[in-house]
Parts: C-alpha cells; sequence; structure tokens
C-alpha cells in the first residue's frame, strides 16, 4: 500500500456513518475524521485540538463527509466515444438495443481507448467514486492509468467464445471460436495476476467472461471455479437484451439466470451485469416466474445501470422489487457519463414509476447499494462505509453549493440536484485524487482532442465493418440537420 501522511478533516457539518450493529448508514453532525495509515483512525467530535504531527488538516466545516462510492460495473475505455453517437441510437427490431449494430460498426482505436479511460476515470471520481470494476479488453497501457488515477480498481479483461455480427436489422449471429475464447482467458489470468502484484494494493482481479451468450458452457464453468479458486469475484454480462434472452431460449430452453444456476455459475461472488431480462420481465412474456428466487436464493449481486436501458424504453422491473425478494443490489454506471449519482436519481424514479409507489425506492437504499452494495459484492466489508478502521475511501460534499442548500437532507440533495457538481474532494486510501473538483495525479490535459480525433476515425471507417456498409452518420444520424 502507497504510504501517506494522515490527514485529518476538521469539523466536518455533516457525515455519512456506519453503525454496524444496525447495518445502515447514519448521519452525524460537526465531527472530525482522522485518515491515516490508508484507514480512518478516528471519528470524533469536532475540537479545535491540535492536529497529529505532520497531519494535513482539511477545513470541512461546510462540508459533507461520505464514504466513497463504489462503481461495479464500467466500460470506461469505450463508452466516452459513443458521445453524441449512442444517446438516440437503437434498432426497433431488436426491441430498440442498439447494443449488436455498435459493437460490429464502431471500433476504436488503440489511442482513443487511452484518451477514453482518462477522461472516464476524472468523470467516475468527479463523481465521488473510490473504487471501480473496469471491464475492458485488455491493451497495452490499461493498468498505467489505473494505477496513474489513484482510485482502487477492479481490474476486469474480457473474453470470449463468439463474437456478436448482423446480417440484417432483425437478425444477430453467433460466430464461434472456441480457441479464441481459451487464449483470451489465458491472457485474462495473466493480466489479473499482474494487478494484484502491483505494490500499490489498489488494484485488484475481477474474471470476467464477457456475456452469458458469447461464452460456451465449459470456459463459463472454468471461469467461476477460477474466481472460487483466487478469492476473486466473478461478473459477467446476463439478461441484458431481448435478443439475447430469445437465443438462450432456443438454445436451452431456459431463461439465462435459470442456466446459469443450472451449470452452476451463480453465487455470493457472482455478480451479474444488468439482469434486466427476467422471466417475470413484459418484454419476455416467458411462462416462469423463477428468476428473482434464484438469484437470492443463490446470493447473487445485481449491478443496476440504468441509464443505457432507460435510452431504450427499457428498465429494471424494478429496484425495490428485487430487493424485497432478496437480490442483493449494487450500483454501475455501464454508459458515459459515468456518474452515479446519476444513475442513484434514475433507479429511485424508475422504481417508483414501474410500481406507481414512492416507495419503491429512495435516496437510502440506492445509497446503501453505491456504498454498501457494491463493496460487500466485492467482498470488501471495508469498503463503502465510514467507520474506525475502514478503508479511508472518503468523499466531501460542498454543502455551499447552491444545489445542496439548504442542507436540510444533504444526501437527498446530492442525489436529486446537486450530483457531481458539489463533489469537493475525494481519497482514496487516505491519499489525495481529487481537489476542488480536479484529478490530482490523473492527466488528462490531451485525452479530449485525442478522443474527438479517434471518434471521428471510428465513425469514417465504420463501413468497413457495418452489415450494410453504412457510416457512422447513416448509422447515427445527428440531432439536427444542416441548414
Amino acid at each position: 500500500m502507497i504510504a501517506t501522511s494522515p490527514t485529518l478533516l476538521r469539523g466536518a457539518s455533516w457525515a455519512v456513518l456506519w453503525n454496524a450493529a444496525a447495518k445502515r448508514h447514519v448521519y452525524a453532525r460537526d465531527v472530525d475524521v482522522l485518515l491515516s495509515g490508508g484507514k480512518v483512525a478516528s471519528i470524533s467530535p469536532a475540537t479545535d485540538a491540535p492536529p497529529p504531527d505532520g497531519a494535513t488538516v482539511i477545513d470541512a466545516r461546510r462540508m459533507l463527509v461520505m464514504p466513497g462510492l463504489v462503481n461495479v460495473h464500467t466500460h470506461p475505455t469505450s463508452e466516452p466515444a459513443y458521445r453524441g453517437v449512442r444517446e438516440d441510437h437503437g434498432v426497433p427490431e431488436q426491441q430498440m438495443s442498439g447494443l449488436f449494430e455498435r459493437l460490429q460498426a464502431f471500433r476504436l482505436d488503440r489511442a482513443g481507448n487511452e484518451a477514453a479511460m482518462r477522461l472516464a476515470y476524472a468523470e467516475l471520481m468527479g463523481a465521488g467514486v473510490t473504487a471501480v470494476v473496469d471491464l475492458t479488453a485488455p491493451f497495452d497501457g490499461w493498468m498505467d492509468v489505473m494505477r496513474e488515477s489513484g482510485l482502487r480498481v477492479w481490474v476486469g479483461p474480457g473474453y470470449a467464445s463468439a463474437r456478436w455480427g448482423m446480417t440484417a436489422p432483425q437478425s444477430v449471429t453467433w460466430n464461434w471460436d472456441e480457441a479464441r475464447g481459451r487464449s483470451g482467458f489465458q491472457r485474462a489470468q495473466s493480466v489479473m495476476d499482474e494487478a494484484e502484484a502491483d505494490p500499490s494494493g489498489l488494484l485488484r482481479g475481477i474474471v470476467f467472461p464477457a456475456q452469458i451468450d458469447t461464452v460456451e458452457e465449459g470456459l463459463l464453468r472454468d471461469s467461476a471455479a477460477l474466481a472460487k479458486e483466487k478469492g476473486r469475484p466473478f461478473t459477467t454480462h446476463i439478461s441484458q437484451a431481448v435478443v439475447e434472452v430469445r437465443e438462450m431460449v432456443r438454445r436451452h430452453g431456459m431463461t439465462p439466470i435459470q442456466w446459469a444456476a443450472s451449470i452452476g455459475i451463480l453465487g455470493p461472488t457472482a455478480i451479474l451485469g444488468h439482469a434486466i431480462f427476467i422471466d417475470e420481465h413484459p418484454s419476455i412474456g416467458w411462462h416462469t416466474t423463477q428468476d428473482l428466487a434464484l438469484m437470492a436464493e443463490h446470493g447473487v449481486a445485481v449491478a443496476h445501470c440504468p441509464s443505457p436501458f432507460a435510452r431504450y424504453g427499457e428498465h429494471l422491473r424494478h429496484f425495490g422489487k428485487y430487493r424485497s425478494r432478496g437480490v442483493r443490489m449494487a450500483m454501475g454506471t455501464d454508459v458515459a457519463p459515468h456518474n452515479i449519482i446519476e444513475e442513484m436519481r434514475l433507479a429511485i424514479i424508475l422504481a417508483r414509476n414501474a410500481s406507481r409507489d414512492i416507495t419503491a425506492a429512495d435516496t437510502a437504499a440506492v445509497f446503501h447499494a453505491a456504498t454498501v452494495g457494491g463493496a460487500d459484492a466485492l467482498g470488501r466489508s471495508d469498503m463503502g462505509r465510514l467507520a474506525v478502521g475502514s478503508a479511508a475511501d472518503v468523499v466531501l460534499v460542498d454543502l455551499a453549493h447552491p444545489q445542496m442548500v439548504p442542507p436540510r437532507d444533504p444526501l437527498r440533495s446530492l442525489v436529486f440536484h446537486a450530483a457531481d457538481r458539489a463533489v469537493k474532494h475525494v481519497f482514496v486510501a487516505g491519499r489525495h485524487v481529487l481537489a476542488d473538483g480536479s484529478p490530482t495525479m490523473l492527466d488528462v490535459s490531451e485525452a479530449a482532442g485525442i478522443l474527438a480525433e479517434s471518434q471521428a476515425k471510428m465513425l469514417r471507417d465504420s463501413g468497413q465493418h457495418d452489415y450494410a456498409g453504412r457510416s457512422g452518420d447513416q448509422i447515427a444520424p445527428l440531432s439536427l440537420p444542416f441548414a
């Protein structure tokens, strides 16, 4: 672990503390929080006593101190490249999802991947994230940016046995190459081993067979076995598209969740990416109602990322129902912007609309999912909580920001009003990685220009990959025509 000098957060007006006995977050007023040795060393009533020798003092008198947010599902090296492309893009013949068309047609170059990643990591910490699961096809320099950022990162090198293709709007094909999947699995093991040997202690591996429908059964079983052997979490995309569910029903006569349970890959260390289109979802119309019970029985966590599906007119039905049925909930972003606070707000609104019930989701529930829910899914009971002995992953929110005023209930103001605009400081393992809203170690000075050039190339070259030979402007036209 990187050594850091102590930091005293002096006189925080508000704090979100962890009540271990009640297993919930609680508010406190006027506290001092001491970060030392990568941990929360003490939490005490605010005083004017001299700080510990060598400690940096931050005036927190007009701030909210809270645990860092845990983002369990992101694709930072690709999603920023879809700005201006993805927001209105969808294929009606595929239940409005544009996933398969985009991944076939749009391919970002290496320079664009790194630039996108830099911008996404700045967004992540700017929205109060201290720990992130990065799900990416590995490339040279990937972990260098992670190290530079100072964030805690679960490194998820993706691999698959098949690639999606399209021959028409209504068709998706699976092009199988099992040797390629096995080769990717071997490379992923090396990448995860390298991450866990990093001297910072901030990088960990997460086993990531990319999608339930693109990885053959034996490789899925071996992936889950590796996760268990190494004590790593396991994640995959599952029940993320109607096309996927129909294909899995065609192959196996059951839903993706049911099939995953039948082959033994569900368990307490599994994080299911999305898990939206379950058997009870109205867009599926399957004859069973087993999926939620199976998820609860096996103790999996769901990475809930509302934005991409809401853009297609779909959503998880609904956050409150999953929780009441015993399913563990965590939060992710999946798309740009990587703003988990906005995802929290959207999760609340969508749940209430789906259920026509204001109690279906609230600020406390989604904040729990974005902190403790994510930390527990990653096997880290010391994260997502502000308590003595917990990891010194801490966020300071500016209560003087106009959209936080009046701060009667700071978390509600943050989630429903200010979002990332009020995030002032972020600490990871006691290290100051965001100061006054700007990264302290991550260089983003040239990333925007590089990404713009790479996106332009990606759109120009799409005709080489698209099934109909279309340009990027044909696949995703501008929102307004030119005069």
